[in-house]
């Protein structure tokens, strides 16, 4: 019996492409002063992965390339999606950050408040417990 490791490989590269891109996506976006770089860094990578994937002898590499690839590639419209999580307030702005500084000057959704940071209670904070939060007020 041979072992066939395609199914490792595949939930393997699945898991750590999507650990890896989501973590990538909130901290690139969060540093970078243009949305449109990184976008197009993730997708070039994405594109590159998947012709690869395509010309690949090994089915196993195939699998992996395609996985990653196809990653790269919904990490490069994830930049703008969570750039609008930041504008409606659903993700920390960074105010060092000069696209960010120009969305805390014009929004008053858009926030420096990281709200997921913070044990749960499990039940929804009042005012008074939102007002103790340090950096928020509502």
């Amino acid at each position: 019996m041979i072992p066939n490791y395609i199914g490792l490989i595949t939930a393997t590269s699945a898991f750590l492409g999507i650990w890896f891109g989501h973590v990538a996506v909130r901290k690139i976006e969060y540093i970078s002063p243009t949305i449109w770089l990184p976008s197009l860094v993730a997708l070039l990578l994405g594109l590159t992965m998947e012709v690869g994937a395509l010309v690949a002898d090994n089915l196993n590499l195939s699998a992996a390339l395609g996985i990653i690839g196809i990653t790269f590639l919904w990490d490069s419209i994830e930049f703008f999606r969570q750039h609008q999580r930041i504008k409606k307030g659903h993700a920390p702005a960074n105010p060092a950050n000069p696209r960010h500084a120009r969305l805390l000057a014009k929004s008053n959704q858009a926030t420096t408040i990281a709200w997921l940071d913070r044990n749960p209670i499990g039940r929804q904070l009042s005012p008074e417990e939102l007002d103790s939060i340090p950096g928020s007020s509502i």
